[in-house]
């Protein structure tokens, strides 16, 4: 900026924007560094590289930056061994926070060290900025995060220039705004934080919304914009986290913060007692409570030290009540004492957890200091600021002249007469002793009396004649200070409550007392010397005891200073207010730097720099061999410039001489520019004149050139053309020569050829027409006789298919019926040779392998025997021949009988003994082959058991095979019997009524063959009678008797439409139903309107389907009713038919018909039972049905399988929400499990929460089945309607475990494994009889389940996994939940990455398998039952003892119902 040729204000302004709009946010003034805040991220200029080109450069030989200061302190302390610091100042919002993080970051570049725990002292500092911040931050009216308090950063540095410690200092915070905030400003961010806390913290302190706090709604700004209070929350846990604060104590921190908000919303009104005070209302006393709770000390304690004070006098103690506005001011007392000593001690806490060296020899302070402010309404923390500003500037003004004054004095020049403004009088009218402001305040505040209009007037008497001090006309307690930067206007009217920095005797015995040791520590016991004193202690005296602290410190070292500038009041870039930022740098006193500059020589130019730069003003000074001095001063001369100096090695010029020097260079260069052009004009046109003569010679030559080239080449091309005219004049002439001789060559040849083929053409047409005739005469017989022929043969194939198609009709009406069934039959019948023909063949080769082994057998124990005969020969014949040499012995002379006999005896015993060897060793060989037989007849008769056992395999599947064959030609015998029904009732229907032309023909055709005969019944319940004779039947007591029973049928619909109950577990209303259709013999008539009646009541009475109750009272009834119908009727007809092969019932007539009325299941089985009815009971008996009571009983299959769907989908329904909160424990729950809860503590409540939803589940099955029972819902199909809900709930627990992953977990598997426990618990309560097999139905989610509870997960094999722990599982179930498992309990692993690779294997293997590839599980939602397992499974039922309902009980028509007397 000194570079400068105009240094005023319009030319720094000009340069700072113009730097500003490239984005050049630093400028150097001297020494100082402007740095223009510029609201936007300037990484470029901050990085690492940046950083490696400052260090160690020259000041000012790269651009300004705060790299540059930073890099000059450091070399100047380690070059000088001398501490340094950096002052950064500037108003709220100006860039003091990053400019200061800035330095930080580039010292501990230079000076890093290696890191403790893992982090930098700089690091350490800077993470402890969240801290500070939520703490020390507020909103003001300037910015959104302004800093309430200084801070000054030491750096302490080893011998070496390495970081050795670190230490912050923090000065004068705003105590005021914890209970006083104005409008649209905040309190601290740290009770904003609190307040938007996670639930349970806000819960815990008892907090609530922001509004309902009096500290916080004093200004109704609660929120900033694009700022989350509850991140940072977050975020200020975790940096208390990293300085080392540790949880206890962050606890402890927060309830502090929440006493002060609850401390705030206690109000006081007047008491029962003169001037005495009490909690206002029930809010007050709940605030009051709470307050003494968060402080851990006593309620009526609290409330007497807010209302009470104690005066200690010579005689006795006197307790003295406040009134509410004292009670209120002591409790704002207390709030910020409590306030102010947790940010001292947070404080305290980072600076020990950065750690500060004892030894260190150097430091580098960086001040983060709050600039001059003046607003609208000034108190006393404004006050306190401006005199630290007015300190600061004192310092900066003697730095900036001492500098001007060692440049001066280093150059050797005369300086005596610059003057130099000095403020030392606003510094005394502040702090002089002891009639300084602040003297006088002190005063003030140790007077109970004084208020604030007495210490005005006592400032007013005081300063009257001082030129710095001005009383404002209109105010009697506000004044005026003229500071450097301008008037202030202060208000006086809090001056004393701000500066008194007294605790209540009555606060500091309270919290001293409190039982939680960290608000104890806040609040140590005074010493007693200190206790018994009463010397007085002010806000104002400390901080300029702190004040005084740091310039001592500051004067101790080299100064180094940052003007931070903030452009605009939007806090937006590339916004450049002049008048905003002029009056900033007045503050920050850049433009008294500039001033002290201008007042002496502001202009100063090496003489090097100035001889380059004028010297062309005297070039006769240059030409010489003068000296650069010597130039210097004829060039000055020459300019007629008076009043410079000039220096050792500079010359310095004062303010506006500079411009001069300019303006004569400028003169002088314009008169130079002009000659160079007038020089370099005609130059420029002679060089084109020659340019345009040389190029017109060289165009004429050129043209003359082109002109001769032209005549020649026409010369050239004449007399081509006449060579080529004439040869193609000779080539043309032999060309129509040969033409015209191949020409008539041609034409000769053509003429002979033509008379040759015309010749040849006319013996070709005589011979071709005498074939022709021939061939033609042959083909007219031939065609005849064809003719002929294919008429007899049409004749004869139209006979023979006509019979055909008669005998073709037949044969289809019989295989349209029998042709599956024969087909089945035989198949049956070949398994059933085939089986027999292998049983044979198995018996047959038995019984050989049986025979031979026992003829082997037989071999080897004679071949044994006669062995062992040979051997007692053998020995037998040994003992001979010994005794016989014995007696040969004894009989013999001595010498020559003994040598006789011993040779004969040895060679006697060597052939003895050669036989004896031979003998033993066929005895072994035999030994062996006996074994060896043996061996094979142990293996021959392992094999004949394994036969046997195939063979009884065969055996029982034969038998299985006949019984099934047994019962389908009993099943083909009913369904031969219903078709034959079926037949005749088409037969008997009027043809114009009920059968189109088609189906008449097929009858008509089927009669003809004999497979129909048609008969005409009587039909007693029908209302329209076919055509009959009038002898048969007369009209009148036939429509009385239709009359009689339609009233009956009437009264039976009325009745059986009521809730009829049951006799003992026997449904009345099926009882009656089937009494009265046997009674009436409705089963045999050929019409009736009955059944439908019955169908009808029936299907009004479920159309509601949400009534269970209803619902199992019909199925009940209907099951009951097709069990008596199962047993009573059979098909007409069936006796004495032989069972003919068919087709099965869905082709046939009635299948169909039964098919399009319900949508049920083909394979439903339309077998009558013809047994199992009691003996007893002989109501019960054997029944031809005709059409109407068969398709009945298939409509009643239809409504019993119709109403078990409808039970069982209610009952999915109603369990289905429960179960979806069943597969995921809770997350109270799940913290249970995790810290250990036991399933088995069943009696607690947190356990009754923990299972609430399976005993949801376990309570609707009961309902459902006690529903059943009292309906008496027959066991078989409660059983069913339990396996299919139990299978439901598996494939939706199942399916829920392996879509959600956070359901895979250890807690969540015995969450599940719990409520397992109540379903089968539930079902050993319920029995076999209705529960049945509904518990393996869960196979699939109680092994997954185990799987998931099982410890050492990651020692499991793949084989065990899948074959011990969960066969039930597939590869694709296993891996997904192998690979969604975790632990949140114990921590532990899923299983090995090898059994994980192994299942990828099988995976990949099986993955052209579709079925495979699906892991998850369907429900299944057919009727698990036909009508054939429903009566083998029902119980027979006596229906004799019925009651009949009183509706019809006195009805004579229904006197059949009444039990018999006998």
């Amino acid at each position: 900026m000194t570079k400068l040729s105009y240094l005023h204000e319009p030319g720094v302004l000009q340069n700072l924007k113009a730097r500003y709009e490239l984005n050049e946010i630093y400028t150097y003034t001297g020494n100082i560094l402007i740095a223009i805040n510029p609201f936007q991220k300037l990484p470029h200029i901050y990085d690492s590289h940046m950083m490696q080109q400052y260090k160690g450069a020259p000041f000012g030989e790269l651009s300004p930056h705060v790299f540059a200061v930073a890099d000059v302190a450091y070399r100047a302390m380690i070059n000088e061994r001398k501490s340094n610091s950096i002052l950064v100042s500037g108003e709220s919002g100006a860039g003091k926070t990053e400019t200061t993080k800035m330095l930080m970051r580039y010292l501990a570049f230079l000076g890093g060290r290696v890191a403790t725990e893992g982090r930098t002292v700089e690091q350490q500092v800077l993470e402890s900025n969240p801290v500070l911040e939520a703490f020390g931050n507020a909103k003001t009216v300037r910015n959104n995060n302004s800093s309430r308090f200084g801070k000054f950063v030491e750096i302490q540095f080893d011998k070496h220039g390495r970081i050795s410690g670190a230490a912050i200092r923090t000065y004068l915070l705003e105590r005021s705004r914890v209970c006083q905030v104005s409008d649209p400003e905040r309190n601290y961010h740290c009770f904003y934080l609190l307040c938007a806390a996670p639930q349970e913290e806000v819960d815990k302190y008892k907090l609530g919304n922001p509004k309902s706090f009096h500290y916080l709604n004093q200004s109704r700004c609660y929120e900033l914009v694009g700022v989350s209070d509850a991140q940072d929350y977050l975020a200020t846990r975790r940096a208390m986290d990293i300085v080392g604060i540790s949880d206890k104590e962050q606890e402890a921190i927060f309830r502090v913060v929440a006493a002060i908000l609850h401390l705030g919303n206690i109000c006081f009104t007047k008491g029962k007692e003169v001037d005495s005070s009490v909690p206002k209302d029930d809010q007050a006393k709940f605030h009051l409570k709470t307050t003494a709770e968060l402080l851990m000390c006593d309620v009526n304690a609290l409330e007497d030290a807010l209302c009470k004070r104690v005066m200690v006098t010579p005689e006795e103690v006197i307790k003295r009540s406040l009134d509410p506005q004292s009670a209120t001011i002591s409790r704002d007392g207390l709030a910020k004492t409590l306030y102010s000593r947790l940010f001292d001690w947070l404080v305290d806490k980072i600076n020990k957890s950065i750690g500060q060296d004892p030894n260190s020899k150097f430091l580098i302070g960086v001040l983060d200091i709050y600039g001059f402010e003046s607003f609208k309404t000034n108190s006393f923390e404004q006050f306190c600021i401006n005199f630290t500003n007015e300190k600061l500037q004192q310092h900066f003004n003697q730095h900036v002249f001492k500098m001007e004054q060692e440049e001066y004095t280093k150059e050797k020049i005369n300086w005596s007469y610059i003057e130099f403004v000095d403020n030392q009088d606003v510094l005394d009218l502040i702090e002089k002793k002891p009639g300084g402001i602040v003297a006088l305040l002190d005063e003030a505040c140790m007077f109970p009396k004084s208020t604030h209009e007495t210490f005005a007037n006592k400032l007013y008497q005081t300063f009257k004649n001082h030129k710095r001090f001005i009383k404002p006309k209109l105010s009697r307690t506000d004044f005026t200070i003229a500071h450097y930067a301008g008037d202030v206007l202060y208000q006086s009217d809090q001056f004393l409550d701000k500066n008194k920095d007294y605790v209540v005797p009555e606060h500091q015995d309270l919290l001293s007392a409190s039982k939680c040791s960290f608000v104890s520590g806040l609040f140590p016991p005074l010493p007693e010397e200190t206790s018994k004193s009463s010397k007085f202690s002010s806000i104002g005296s400390r901080f300029k005891l702190q004040l005084q602290s740091l310039m001592d410190t500051l004067n101790s070292t080299e100064p180094h200073y940052i003007r931070c500038v903030k452009p605009n009041n939007q806090l937006k870039p590339a916004i450049f207010e002049n008048v905003n930022i002029m009056q900033q740098l007045r503050c920050g006193g850049v433009l008294e730097a500039i001033r002290i500059s201008m007042a002496g020589y502001p202009t100063r130019k090496p003489f090097f720099e100035f001889i380059n730069r004028f010297g062309l003003l005297h070039p006769e000074a240059l030409e010489g061999n003068y000296d650069e001095k010597v130039a210097c001063q004829k060039i000055l001369e020459k300019a007629g410039l008076q009043g410079y100096q000039i220096g050792l090695t500079k010359i310095f010029l004062r303010a506006g001489q500079m411009a001069e020097l300019d303006t004569r260079r400028a003169e002088v260069l314009n008169t130079a520019a002009k000659t160079i052009q007038r020089r370099i004009r005609t130059h420029i046109s002679r060089k084109r004149f020659l340019a345009i003569q040389k190029a017109s010679i060289n165009l004429q030559a050129i043209c003359r050139g082109r002109l001769a080239c032209k005549v020649y080449s026409n010369k050239r091309e004449q007399a081509a053309a006449l060579k080529i005219q004439k040869n193609i004049r000779r080539h043309q002439s032999r060309q129509a020569y040969k033409k015209l001789h191949v020409s008539a060559l041609v034409l000769q040849t053509g003429m002979r050829a033509m008379a040759a083929h015309n010749e040849l053409r006319f013996r070709k047409l005589n011979k071709a027409a005498t074939l022709v005739q021939a061939r033609w005469r042959c083909r007219r017989a031939a065609t005849y006789y064809k003719k002929l022929k294919r008429g007899c043969i049409v004749t004869q194939t139209r006979w023979r298919g006509r019979v055909a198609r008669r005998e073709l009709r037949k044969l289809k009406m019989a295989a349209r019926e029998t042709g599956a069934l024969k087909e089945a039959k035989d198949k049956l019948e070949k398994n059933v040779e085939e089986l027999t023909w292998r049983l044979q063949l198995e018996k047959r080769l038995r019984t050989d392998l049986e025979e031979a082994k026992a003829q082997e057998v037989a071999k080897l124990q004679n071949t044994l025997q006669e062995m062992q005969k040979t051997i007692d020969e053998t020995n037998e014949l040994l003992e001979k021949e010994r005794e016989s040499a014995k007696k040969a012995i004894e009989e013999a002379p001595p010498v020559v009988q003994e040598k006789e006999v011993l040779v004969e005896d040895t060679k006697q015993i060597e052939s003895l003994t050669e036989e004896l060897e031979t003998l033993k060793t066929s005895l072994e060989s035999e030994k062996q082959r006996a074994d060896s037989a043996e061996e094979k007849y142990n293996e021959l008769k392992e094999s004949s058991e394994e036969t046997g056992k195939k063979l009884d395999e065969t055996e029982k599947k034969l038998k299985q095979l006949q019984d099934t064959l047994r019962g389908l030609e009993e099943k083909l015998t009913n369904l031969e019997s219903e078709n034959k029904v079926l037949r005749q009732q088409a037969v008997s229907m009027t043809p114009n009524k009920f059968l189109s032309g088609r189906s008449r023909s097929i009858l008509q055709r089927g009669s003809e063959s004999g497979h129909l005969e048609p008969r005409v019944p009587i039909d007693l319940h029908s209302s329209s009678i076919n055509h009959r004779e009038p002898h048969e039947v007369e009209e009148k007591p036939q429509k009385s008797l239709n009359e009689k029973q339609q009233e009956n049928q009437d009264l039976l619909i009325r009745c059986i439409a009521q809730h009829l109950g049951f006799a003992g577990n026997r449904p009345i209303a099926a009882c009656i139903i089937y009494k009265c259709l046997l009674q009436w013999r409705s089963f045999e008539v050929e019409r009736t309107s009955v059944f439908d009646r019955i169908i009808q009541t029936i299907g009004n009475a479920i159309e509601t389907q949400d009534n269970n109750d209803v619902l199992a009272y019909w199925l009940s009834n209907a099951s009951t009713l097709l069990l008596l119908l199962q047993c009573t009727l059979k098909a007409s007809g069936a006796a004495g038919m032989t069972p003919q092969r068919r087709r099965s019932s869905s082709a046939t007539l009635f299948g169909r018909m039964t098919q399009s009325f319900r949508g049920a299941p083909q394979g439903v089985s339309l077998a009558l039972i013809n047994g199992g009815v009691t003996a007893g009971v002989d109501t019960l008996r054997q029944v031809e049905a005709k059409y109407p009571a068969l398709l009945f009983k298939q409509q009643l299959t239809a409504y019993v399988e119709k109403i078990y769907g409808m039970i069982r989908d209610n009952l999915k329904k109603e369990i289905s929400p429960l179960l979806g909160l069943c597969i995921q424990a809770p997350r109270t729950s799940r913290a249970s499990l995790v810290k250990g809860a036991s399933r088995s503590v069943a009696n607690t409540a947190g356990q009754q929460a923990l299972i609430a939803h399976w005993q949801g589940i376990v309570k609707s099955l009961g309902n459902f089945l006690n529903t059943l029972k009292l309906n008496f819902v027959p066991p078989f199909l409660v059983r069913k309607v339990f396996t299919q809900i139990f299978s439901f709930i598996n494939v939706q627990l199942f399916n829920s475990l392996l879509l959600r992953r956070e359901c895979c977990s250890f807690s969540n598997g015995e969450y599940v494994k719990a409520g397992l426990a109540e379903l089968e618990h539930w079902c050993y309560e319920a029995t076999d009889e209705y529960a049945g097999l509904a518990w393996d139905e869960l196979k699939h989610i109680r092994q997954a389940i185990g799987f998931l509870v099982i410890h050492q997960k990651s020692k499991k094999t793949l084989d065990e996994i899948s074959h011990d722990l969960c066969p039930v599982l597939s590869i694709q179930q296993l891996y997904r939940i192998s690979t969604m498992y975790w632990d949140d309990k114990y921590g532990t692993h899923s299983v090995s990455p090898d059994v994980i690779a192994n299942m990828r294997v099988l995976m990949t293997e099986d993955s052209n398998n579709a079925v495979s590839n699906s892991f998850l599980l369907d429900d299944d939602s057919s009727i698990p039952f036909s009508v054939d397992d429903l009566s083998k499974s029902m119980e027979q039922i006596d229906i004799a003892d019925i009651e009949p309902p009183p509706l019809i009980r006195e009805n004579i028509g229904f006197s059949f119902l009444l039990p018999r007397s006998d």
